[in-house]
């Protein structure tokens, strides 16, 4: 029965309708952000240990709620077992550990996840196929574990910490062997419906070209990476051309051995042909970025990755190429294109930075 408040005059009651009782969409998206943005900002407390796996090495910090690094260690990664890297994640927690109260360990690493973020469904680097990554450390380390792909906790790490702050959709861009890609959109890492958002490294931008490890051909990777920068390079040089003796000279004439960081490292020095190969690496850069701000209109890329070394020797040519193929050029708003500002740090910041995030939404 209802029963009017003291004072009121009694009326009939009648229960509102569910469909009425509901909020309408737009208020039920801003409610969800603003409860994950509370738990953000309650998130900011304790300290969390990222760790960074790689092909060849496994980082480790303590990262503070502002995203510092307090103390760091690291270790070779141990072969392709993954029980071997399960025990020097280990060993790094637990060396970090003294001396810290943790709250939570985030593990960043190549490769797919699945949606709930516990089973690494694929890794390039290690043998981990439908690996229950998560369960496994949590019972080895008896903390919350979050596990993230690696380039979703570097964009993390720049939308709080670094270059991609105060961006409501912000799209990163790694570029190193091959290219990688995160989104964070609203707030939250955008991973797409079945986990594997991001593979921007592989769409085709010039069909029948050349073949990617993927299986595919023409992906961007293969225009716009470190591998291409070194590839161009190295048929330059093994045609003898008489513009590619400094290339020649900095590897005592043996083709083979060089690469993209070679190539940068005398375009920073000054070598003209080094630096028109950065700019033909630069122009597809551009050219990749601008169908990406087609499908996704973000306000910003920050691209980070080894190839950023190079600058604006890279970047200033991309933004070149980004402005002459955008869509609607001249018409609409463009997107800012800037350098990353973590470095390599970046993805176990990140990893660190969600544990903590994800701890305390879920604890």
């Amino acid at each position: 029965m209802h029963t009017p408040s003291p004072g009121a005059a009694p009326r009939p009651f009648r229960r509102t309708a569910a469909w009425r009782r509901r909020k309408p969409a737009g208020q039920e998206v801003l409610a969800a952000s603003q409860t994950f943005r509370e738990h953000l900002r309650l998130g900011r407390k304790g300290l969390a240990i990222g760790v960074d796996i790689g092909g060849t090495k496994v980082a480790a910090g303590v990262v503070d709620a502002d995203g510092r690094i307090l103390s760091q260690a690291r270790r070779s990664t141990p072969g392709n077992d993954p029980r071997a890297v399960e025990q020097v994640i280990v060993e790094l927690v637990e060396e970090l550990s003294r001396g810290h109260r943790i709250w939570s360990v985030g593990i960043g690493a190549a490769g797919w996840m699945d949606l709930d973020g516990g089973t690494v469904l694929f890794s390039p680097h290690l043998a981990w196929r439908n690996e229950p990554l998560r369960d496994n450390l949590q019972r080895l380390l008896r903390r919350p574990v979050l596990l993230t792909n690696d380039a979703d906790a570097a964009a993390w790490a720049e939308w709080r910490f670094g270059a991609g702050q105060g961006q409501n959709r912000l799209v990163c861009i790694t570029l190193g062997t091959g290219i990688g890609g995160a989104m964070v959109m609203d707030g939250r890492v955008e991973r797409g419906r079945f986990g594997v958002a991001g593979e921007f490294g592989h769409q085709i931008i010039m069909p029948g070209g050349h073949r990617c490890e993927c299986g595919n051909r023409g992906c961007w990777e293969q225009y716009a990476s470190g591998n291409a920068l070194g590839r161009e390079a190295r048929e330059l040089a093994a045609a003898n051309s008489p513009v590619a003796q400094e290339l020649l000279k900095a590897v005592d004439g043996q083709v083979d051995r060089i690469t993209g960081v070679i190539v940068t490292e005398l375009a920073k020095a000054g070598d003209p042909t080094s630096r028109e190969l950065l700019e033909d690496v630069g122009e597809w850069l551009g050219l990749g970025l601008a169908n990406l701000a087609a499908a996704l209109d973000p306000g910003k890329f920050v691209i980070g990755g080894g190839l950023c070394d190079a600058g604006e020797l890279l970047v200033a040519p991309a933004r070149k190429a980004f402005a002459r193929n955008l869509t609607g050029r001249g018409f609409r708003p463009a997107a800012e294109i800037a350098l990353a500002a973590l470095g390599p740090n970046a993805g176990l910041i990140g990893a660190a930075d969600l544990s903590r995030v994800s701890s305390r939404m879920h604890g």
